[in-house]
């Protein structure tokens, strides 16, 4: 499939308010404000989400605008074990109330509720905080702490613009960025999460878009050190239009690597059994190793959102645009499906 990558600086919308400009970039250079998408206020979707992991706990954090429904989710997953904590605030009808920044580079994102906090703030050069206090998190226990992530130098990351067939003013502008390192501490109760670089790695979502009346997308994401690498990968499909290119990368030192069409291959009875991964440009072949699930829930009226997210590890080669061959083995992941309707 021939997949169209834009080098440059464009606009997601046109002037009056149309999607545009379908395909991939490897910086976020396109332009967005949701002051000019052609879709009501209500239509319009917006999150930032962070997933990062130790060799003992995978910890997500999101905020999230859907128009009639917010939330800011924190989870946090025991790779020792099967215990898993999560804790979910929302909002009704936020409407963009949250003022999620219309750039992935700059724009802290501060959510405050009672005396729950969570602030994401980008740093000149490309380094990201995580800043969090929520006195009552689970079973009542205060989870706070703060954590620095960093990035190879000179980078580069999945950035998409896809819109939808059947539906002209539907599009996601989305970046995905597997290569961070993370350092510092998470306080969860009486336990201490450690954040050690070399040893703790993180994953950065940041979406944004006219949402269509449903969806069902997969995605599956990873990154960790094999041997002396840094490598890591997001692939991934939906409903959206993926023609003019695909949400799919490999990522080895920062660099991306551009893949076609992958194919997640679940086991239908059990999803906590193996599952694989092929490309059908032959560049990407890889096992999935579940450790354990979680499902989130939410639903308002006509509004309802589903994901479901597997944690585990993944194994197996990819290709790199050089034609070299990269191994690796046992780094930690997830693989999820997330299914909204509207």
């Amino acid at each position: 499939m021939s997949q169209h990558e834009i080098p440059g600086a464009v606009s997601v919308l046109t002037d009056t308010g149309e999607p545009q400009n379908f395909g991939w970039s490897r910086q976020p250079g396109f332009f967005y404000d949701p002051a000019l998408v052609w879709a009501p206020r209500r239509k319009i979707s917006e999150s930032d989400r962070y997933i990062v992991f130790t060799p003992t706990h995978m910890v997500t954090f999101e905020v999230k605008d859907d128009g009639y429904l917010g939330h800011m989710g924190i989870s946090v997953v025991s790779l020792r074990d099967k215990k898993r904590s999560t804790q979910a605030f929302q909002t009704l009808f936020p409407l963009g109330s949250y003022e999620m920044p219309t750039g992935s580079e700059s724009g802290a994102i501060r959510y405050r509720r009672y005396k729950t906090s969570i602030d994401f703030v980008p740093m000149e050069g490309g380094a990201r905080i995580i800043r969090v206090d929520v006195p009552r998190f689970g079973h009542h226990r205060h989870l706070r702490g703060e954590l620095v992530l960093t990035g190879p130098v000179m980078a580069e990351s999945l950035v998409t613009n896809m819109g939808w067939r059947g539906d002209k003013n539907a599009f996601r502008y989305s970046r995905r960025s597997p290569w961070y390192t993370v350092e510092g501490v998470i306080q969860f109760g009486t336990a201490e999460i450690i954040f050690t670089r070399g040893k703790a790695w993180g994953i950065f979502e940041w979406c944004r878009g006219a949402r269509p009346r449903a969806d069902v997308r997969y995605w599956a994401a990873s990154c960790g050190m094999h041997k002396d690498r840094l490598v890591g990968f997001s692939v991934g499909y939906s409903s959206a239009d993926s023609s003019a290119g695909t949400e799919n990368a490999f990522f080895a030192d920062g660099k991306l690597h551009k893949l076609d069409q992958v194919t997640f291959h679940i086991p239908p009875s059990n999803w906590l059994t193996p599952w694989r991964f092929t490309s059908n440009d032959n560049r990407l072949e890889m096992s999935f190793t579940p450790h354990q699930g979680r499902i989130e829930r939410r639903r308002l009226l006509l509004h309802s959102s589903a994901r479901r997210q597997i944690a585990g590890f993944f194994s197996g080669k990819a290709i790199l645009d050089d034609d070299s061959a990269v191994e690796f083995n046992n780094i930690t992941g997830f693989a999820e499906r997330d299914k909204t309707r509207f």
